[in-house]
């Protein structure tokens, strides 16, 4: 079997894969939904199990961490002579999958910017994992599938609400509409008021300070993440702050800052906390957190319109 990951890179598989590291969250919570779990043999620090598997304190004991997205041990990686280690591009280092691939271990890498494209790659697992013909994994896809259509025609229907998700508090940043976040906001009805903001350098510019660099001088760095000021916000007027317990763990205290604003989501009592995992993570995780997060802007909304 011949698959290609997000990279372009095409990988052989021959037999699914029995000794995997995921040095995804989302990625380990999928497989686990694929009903593999017990091919895990790493995962990382932030990685959970679906509430229907075994106990995560089982899990924790029975399958070590070998570090962070950021900065896993790559000698601990080694050590447990994977046959499979699940990457992504933006929350794993690249000198890092070098060294792994430099040393013979295959590396599937993902980078889906769209809650569809990560649904494909859930699908992409499961031929990996030669679990697709499964009646479970068929219903998870099945669900997830349906659960985007019914998104798409919900959204077609309704007038978005004007949203604010920024995803760290000092500095401030936020999300460009590019981004798999944007995407899921989009879907539930909440329109991204930063989607066309792209992030500039250097740190002045993006603050309105200075004259950013030309595209010609950029060098490939990552635009999808402007850092912005309260000004700014301000000046969107959103109707919706929503502020996610991941990346950044948002406070009741950072809550109050934007409620103190002149905007409309803090007159309407619209600065809502809510689990990240919904917004960030991508593939089994979508197919429960899309609904989820459609309820919560659909009662926004309603709150916001009465």
């Amino acid at each position: 079997m011949r698959i290609e990951d997000d990279m372009k890179r095409v990988l052989v598989f021959g037999a699914p894969p029995k000794r995997i590291v995921s040095l995804v969250p989302s990625d380990t919570y999928s497989v686990a939904r694929l009903g593999c779990v017990s091919a895990l043999v790493g995962r990382t620090d932030y990685c959970e199990l679906p509430p229907s598997t075994a106990s995560f304190a089982s899990f924790a004991c029975d399958v070590p961490s070998v570090g962070g997205t950021k900065n896993p041990r790559l000698e601990a990686i080694f050590d447990l002579s994977p046959d499979l280690v699940i990457a992504n591009k933006e929350e794993n280092t690249k000198s890092d999958l070098e060294a792994l691939v430099a040393r013979g271990v295959k590396v599937f890498v993902a980078f889906p910017k769209r809650a569809a494209e990560g649904l494909g790659h859930l699908a992409r697992l499961a031929r990996i994992l030669h679990v697709e013909r499964e009646p479970s994994v068929r219903t998870l896809l099945k669900s997830g599938y349906e659960a985007i259509r019914e998104a798409e025609a919900a959204r077609a229907t309704r007038v978005p609400l004007r949203t604010f998700c920024p995803i760290w508090m000092d500095p401030l940043m936020t999300i460009h509409g590019a981004t798999f976040i944007s995407d899921m906001l989009d879907l539930a009805g909440a329109q991204n008021v930063f989607a066309d903001r792209e992030r500039r350098y250097p740190l002045a510019a993006d603050l309105g300070k200075a004259r950013a660099l030309s595209t010609d001088k950029l060098a490939g760095r990552d635009t999808r993440y402007p850092r912005v000021t309260i000004a700014e916000v301000v000046s969107f007027a959103p109707e919706l702050v929503l502020l996610p317990d991941e990346p950044h763990p948002f406070t009741e205290a950072d809550a109050d800052v934007f409620r103190a604003l002149a905007i409309p989501a803090a007159s309407r009592g619209a600065v809502v906390r809510t689990g990240g995992k919904d917004l960030t993570w991508y593939g089994a995780q979508t197919v429960e957190g899309l609904p989820r997060l459609r309820g919560l802007v659909e009662s926004c909304t309603a709150r916001f319109r009465e």
